[in-house]
């Protein structure tokens, strides 16, 4: 079983940037072994994909209206998993959700929700215009 609690959300400006951090805990062997994504949900939305990495950090992949804004990364000695987000936009006002992958070395990282198994509690953003 792997934990996971995302970090670093908060209050910003349009055109600002924050950094999201997702900590794992637990058998983190597994967390080395699976790829990690971003989703989001606005109010009245559904759970949305934002970007992902797969499990040697060889392959990301990003929603349409991020990309060249949000950067993923990972850093397997410290279990932790980051989102840059720059320019950021007053819709990209949401909680931020960090998720695990239920299937380890999947080569490429997955966008859909049900390939995600292990998710935390999210952290609100929220970009005024």
């Amino acid at each position: 079983q792997v934990q996971l609690e995302e970090s670093g959300g908060g209050l910003v400006q349009a055109g600002g940037s924050l950094r999201l951090s997702c900590a794992a805990s637990g058998r983190t062997s597994s967390f080395r072994a699976v790829a990690l994504g971003w989703f989001r949900q606005a109010p009245g939305k559904e759970r949305e994909f934002v970007a992902a990495i797969n499990w040697n950090g060889g392959n990301t992949d990003y929603a349409d209206d991020v990309k060249g804004r949000f950067t993923i990364s990972r850093d397997d000695p410290k279990n932790t998993m980051y989102l840059q987000m720059n320019s950021l936009k007053p819709e990209d006002t949401a909680v931020y959700y960090c998720a695990a992958d239920r299937t380890a070395f999947r080569p490429r990282c997955s966008t859909s929700r049900n390939d995600y198994t292990f998710w935390g509690q999210g952290t609100q953003v929220t970009v005024s215009s």
